[in-house]
């Protein structure tokens, strides 16, 4: 397995997309496949196209995902607040 098949299967797995969307993530594996198989010193124009292609369905796959259990930035910036807030508290009492 090639490093962008690699980083495109754990982006996936990570977005936990492909109940959503198989069809798609099995372009975007595809596509990373293609990419990884162009020798690195080849067809520089051919590279740039597979990845401009893997890039527009990664977004598109992005855009699917459903929103994690864990929160998102907003979440994590509103847990971060709350640990100053109760760090400073614990400085003055």
């Amino acid at each position: 397995m090639g490093a962008v098949e690699e980083a495109t299967r754990t982006e996936l797995d990570n977005l936990r997309v492909e109940p959503v969307s198989p069809g798609l993530a099995a372009v975007a594996v595809r596509l990373a496949k293609a990419l990884d198989a162009i020798p690195a010193d080849d067809a520089p124009t051919s590279q740039a196209v597979v990845a401009d292609k893997l890039t527009a369905v990664m977004t598109k796959l992005r855009a699917l995902a459903p929103i994690g259990e864990e929160g998102d930035a907003v979440d994590e910036l509103t847990a971060q607040r709350a640990k100053r807030r109760a760090e400073a508290q614990q400085r003055q009492g």
